[in-house]
């Protein structure tokens, strides 16, 4: 049997791959490989909760008001104030609340007092140059954003345990003026409400959203060249935000950098988003900023999350990872896929697509790079 020539084999070699290479660019500019993709990432992306981290959520009261900064003196203060009320309501001691509350306000003084000082102390320390400052605690930053939510969050933790037992002492026996102790707050029957509240027995809501999250997808100049507004991802996600606004009045959470363009462009519109998380950078700040400023302002389980199609998968993986069930909403993207031509809509798609598959593939492997741990 006559062997074919090298050369000849090398040449056929070449021509195959030439001829797959163009098919493979064929079909990526045509209207079925963006589509092939997000079937994938909707099939292979997990977006089950992470159990640990949905912990922070649990109380899923969730409200657009101002709170506290989770984890911080006061927000433990908090949970200890509560504590001891609801223990008093149990055993009947109503005659006890006004006085509990009386304590409670002089511990927050105290609290507020101390951080001051702290600050304070501080300013006058020498102040470190910022390219010197240690950098260690985020080289070694854990990869699973719920173990940043548990640590921030975790009232079990040794610390923090020590910090409530030291303010449940002061609860209970710090010493009140008279006059102090038979001033009634209001804020006392809005507190002794929310206990109430928090001992019915909750019937399993998963599907019910408490917010509407809506990302940010960029900004750009306006046509006069000097104004910056949002490009066309943002404003498409923003115009997707209306029509779901009109079916569920929600709080509205904007989150990215955009946030505050993202809340004018709504304003036009009479939708007042109250909540802004305007220091992420990236997808996964997106999330985990955003759930600590849900956990933040009461809990919220579920959410609906606006974004486009190419975003969805990955984003939605990245909440749950928070312990946040997300709803989608998918908001279109700025050209609309053609059946053939012109092929460059076809490949806007393609190439989204292209980058969030290879995104999901380095947040599934590898974890999410350039992503903070807190605001």
């Amino acid at each position: 049997m006559k062997h074919t020539h090298w050369m000849v084999r090398l040449v056929q070699i070449a021509a195959v791959l030439f001829v797959l290479f163009a098919c493979l660019m064929i079909f990526i500019y045509s209207p079925f490989y963006s589509k092939l993709v997000v079937k994938a990432l909707n099939t292979f992306v997990p977006v089950e909760v992470n159990e640990v981290a949905a912990k922070s959520q649990q109380m899923a009261a969730f409200s657009d008001q101002d709170s506290l900064e989770p984890g911080s003196d006061l927000w433990i203060a908090r949970q200890a104030y509560l504590k001891l009320m609801e223990q008093e309501i149990k055993s009947e001691n109503s005659q006890n609340l006004t006085l509990i509350q009386a304590r409670y306000q002089a511990l927050q003084a105290l609290i507020v007092e101390e951080q001051n000082q702290r600050k304070l102390e501080l300013e006058q320390d020498q102040p470190q140059v910022p390219l010197l400052a240690p950098t260690a605690a985020s080289e070694i930053s854990p990869e699973d954003p719920s173990e940043n939510v548990k640590a921030l969050l975790n009232l079990d933790s040794h610390e923090n345990q020590a910090l409530m037992e030291q303010y449940l002492e002061f609860l209970n026996t710090h010493k009140i003026a008279e006059s102090e102790n038979n001033t009634v707050d209001e804020e006392i029957f809005k507190d002794i409400a929310l206990i109430h509240q928090q001992n019915i027995p909750k019937i399993p809501e998963n599907s019910k959203p408490y917010a509407i999250v809506v990302l940010g997808g960029g900004l750009t100049l306006d046509d006069n060249g000097k104004d910056i507004v949002v490009n066309h991802y943002t404003r498409l996600r923003l115009e997707t935000t209306l029509a779901v606004v009109k079916q569920y009045q929600l709080p509205i959470v904007l989150s990215g950098v955009e946030a505050p363009y993202m809340q004018r462009w709504l304003q036009q519109y009479e939708v007042d988003a109250k909540l802004l998380e305007d220091r992420s950078m990236n997808t996964c700040e997106n999330s985990r900023f955003s759930s600590l400023l849900l956990q933040k302002k009461g809990g919220a389980p579920t959410v609906i999350l606006i974004t486009d199609r190419y975003h969805m998968p990955r984003t939605r993986r990245l909440f749950a990872l928070n312990g946040i069930e997300t709803i989608p909403v998918e908001a279109p993207m700025p050209t609309q896929l053609t059946a053939w031509r012109p092929s460059e809509q076809n490949y806007d798609h393609s190439r989204r697509a292209n980058y969030e598959m290879l995104a999901t593939i380095r947040d599934v492997l590898f974890g999410s790079s350039a992503c903070r741990e807190v605001p």
